[in-house]
Order: structure tokens, then sequence, then C-alpha cells
């Protein structure tokens, strides 16, 4: 968490770009990674992260310290932002540009990297909640709480979802390996 991170977000909501600026430079590249791995292509991950942003600044002020952080208010706009992208465009998610997503988001050796496309074309696989959780889990590291506040669930649900979303990844990897 970003240090002094109410204190910039209410410097933000009393209309302090340079707040909300450091706010956006400090959680840009996490929301991006995230937005990233929904959609695989970079400029459509460039396009709704500063969208998602976007929409951050426009209702700052309705944000309320209840006891999460700004950056899960954040991943929430990012999430739904996905969502409406894929509403709209009614577009199907998309494998093609995995090999661009790997090398952007992790650098490992090629072994790795095989199983991590794996992984990713597994994960492309589950229901959109599931994938959610997982990546926001496993890739953004964030918390139960922190993901139950972001997917507007709560703490017991994605517990439920993240094993089920485990156990259907391990369920995909295996039937592909045979």
């Amino acid at each position: 968490m970003l240090e002094d991170e109410q204190k910039l977000v209410k410097q933000a909501q009393d209309g302090g770009v340079e707040a909300f600026g450091l706010l956006y430079d400090h959680y840009l590249p996490r929301i991006y990674r995230f937005v990233l791995l929904k959609v695989s292509h970079r400029e459509d991950a460039e396009d709704l992260s500063h969208q998602a942003f976007l929409k951050a600044w426009e209702n700052i002020e309705q944000y309320d310290f209840r006891g999460y952080s700004f950056g899960s208010w954040l991943y929430r706009i990012a999430r739904n932002v996905t969502i409406d992208y894929y509403r709209s465009a009614k577009t199907e998610v998309s494998t093609d540009n995995i090999a661009d997503l790997i090398e952007e988001t992790v650098r490992l050796d090629l072994d790795l990297k095989m199983e991590w496309e794996e992984l990713m074309t597994g994960i492309k696989q589950l229901k959109e909640v599931e994938q959610d959780v997982l990546i926001m889990r496993f890739v953004e590291d964030l918390s139960i709480k922190e993901t139950a506040e972001s997917i507007e669930k709560s703490e017991g649900a994605v517990k439920l979802i993240q094993h089920r979303a485990i156990n259907n990844l391990k369920k995909i990897v295996v039937k592909k390996k045979k």
C-alpha cells in the first residue's frame, strides 16, 4: 500500500491533480498488468487502463475509506471497464498474443514460459469471475479481503471461487497434457 495513501486520496478529492498523479503513477503498472491479462492486447490494455483511471478521477469524491484500500477500488473499476469492453465489443478472449503477454508479464526461462503459457491458456477457459480471482490472488498478490472488495463478493465466496478455479484449472491442464 502506498504510504500516506489516504492523505493523497483526500487531496485528490479536494481537486489535487498532483496527488492523483502520484496515485496514478503508483497503481498504473498493476492495473495495466491486470487488464492486460484479461484482454491480451497491449493497445486495448493501455486504453482500458486509462479509462479506469479516468473513471476513478471523475468519481474520486465517491471513494470512501470504509476499511478497503484505494487500490481495491481501482481494481473494481478496472474490472468493470474490462467487462464493459467485452459486452460492447462482444469479443471472445483471445489467446493469439499469449507469447507477447508472457514476455511482458514474466521474465522466465523457456521451460517456465511454456508452463506459464499452458496456465494462461487454461485460465482463459475459466469463468470470468474465476479468472479475476486467480489473477488478483496469484499474479497481483491481493489478499482475500482485497479480492473480495474488488469483485464485490464475500471473503468466503472468494475462497470458494479460488478453490473451484484451481480445481478447474488443474483439470484443464491435465486434460491438455494427455
